[in-house]
């Protein structure tokens, strides 16, 4: 059986960290010896007392860590999902701005 996805709507914004878009923060030095991704492209913060942390999103399948060039994309629903800069308008048509 073939089948098309069904289409809709959803709001997608580039991510700055000052857009407030993310859902927590990692401790840096967790995110390294934690878990089993790469890191050379995630979005570093360092606050003020020195600890560098890590913006991510959360949803049903657990965590995702924020990218540089990163656009979130925000379902009707509220589900977030986290794409590139190289995917986003081949995944995504804009409607209106």
């Amino acid at each position: 059986m073939k089948c098309r996805r069904t289409p809709i709507e959803a709001d997608v914004y580039e991510y700055t960290v000052d857009s407030k878009l993310e859902d927590g923060w990692e401790p840096f030095s967790d995110v390294v010896t934690k878990m089993w991704i790469v890191t050379d492209r995630l979005i570093k913060v360092t606050r003020d007392n020195g600890t560098v942390v890590c913006p991510y999103i959360t949803h049903k399948r657990g965590r995702t860590f924020i990218e540089e060039g990163d656009y979130i994309i925000v379902d009707a629903d509220g589900t977030k999902h986290a794409c590139g800069a190289d995917k986003i308008f081949t995944r995504y048509e804009k409607v209106s701005d």
